[in-house]
């Protein structure tokens, strides 16, 4: 039943004509990429791999605000749930599958996404070669932190969905931790200077908890590495793995126990 509950969320996504309008658009962009990275003669290639790999970034990003805010809340509303766990499906399996499938197709996206972004970048080097190499695994590790990336803020959609009666909580509460998430580093860089002007404790207090609780997503973010051919960092990668597979698996676990204890109607 796991295994039905997957494949029903992926071709539910799959059917989605929003998704996929969204997945078109994406790549008619994308491919309209060698012609913007034209404006920079001097620099054709660097800003053809910077305009392909933040139209990832960002496709990623509205497709887990869209299928993640609206996947339990939309089966909710329909009352699918009160149909579908009256069958040997548990309520844990049912969440769990949820993701895994999402997972599944967001995972289909970034490999047909990534292939359109190793085919823009070629073609703008074609056109004006750059003195910098082309780092094709710095860009497909960038391509793998954005995935990563996307199925974290996955699991904290689902987090919000389970707990929502309405689309709007679970969609502009995993975009307000987006922003928090992609910001928290360099706020708490700002904090620790020797020299920084004197901040209210109660405030450094609270940006301190709240770099702890949102997710650090500046560890994911590899283009720079990918623009400029610079040497990842290979320890630094270990640990945003542990990272995302730590807190990816904190945030199912609440989401699980929160939807266990939900009273549907």
């Amino acid at each position: 039943m796991f295994l039905s509950q997957v494949l029903l969320t992926l071709r539910w996504a799959i059917r989605d004509r929003l998704m996929l309008a969204v997945l078109a658009v994406a790549l008619l962009l994308l491919l309209l990429v060698p012609a913007f990275s034209l404006f920079s003669m001097r620099q054709v290639q660097e800003l053809g791999i910077t305009l392909g790999l933040s139209a990832t970034s960002l496709v990623l990003l509205v497709l887990v605000l869209l299928l993640g805010a609206s996947s339990i809340w939309r089966d909710v509303e329909r009352r699918y749930t009160a149909s579908v766990l009256t069958l040997p499906l548990s309520r844990t399996a049912y969440v769990l599958g949820k993701f895994v499938g999402i997972g599944l197709f967001l995972f289909i996206c970034t490999l047909v996404l990534g292939l359109v972004v190793a085919l823009v970048v070629k073609l703008t080097a074609l056109q004006y070669p750059s003195e910098l190499p082309i780092a094709w695994g710095n860009i497909a590790a960038a391509i793998i932190g954005d995935f990563c990336k996307s199925i974290l803020l996955l699991a904290v959609a689902l987090l919000f969905s389970s707990l929502s009666t309405s689309f709007f909580l679970p969609f502009f509460a995993t975009l307000a931790i987006y922003f928090a998430g992609s910001a928290s580093q360099d706020v708490m860089e700002y904090l620790v200077q020797p020299d920084l002007v004197q901040i209210s404790p109660l405030l450094q207090t609270l940006a301190k908890g709240l770099y702890y609780i949102v997710p650090n997503l500046a560890g994911f973010n590899l283009k720079i590495h990918a623009i400029y051919a610079l040497a990842l960092p290979v320890q630094g990668l270990g640990l945003t793995l542990a990272y995302f597979v730590s807190y990816t698996a904190v945030m199912l676990f609440l989401t699980v126990w929160i939807f266990n204890r939900r009273q549907l109607p």
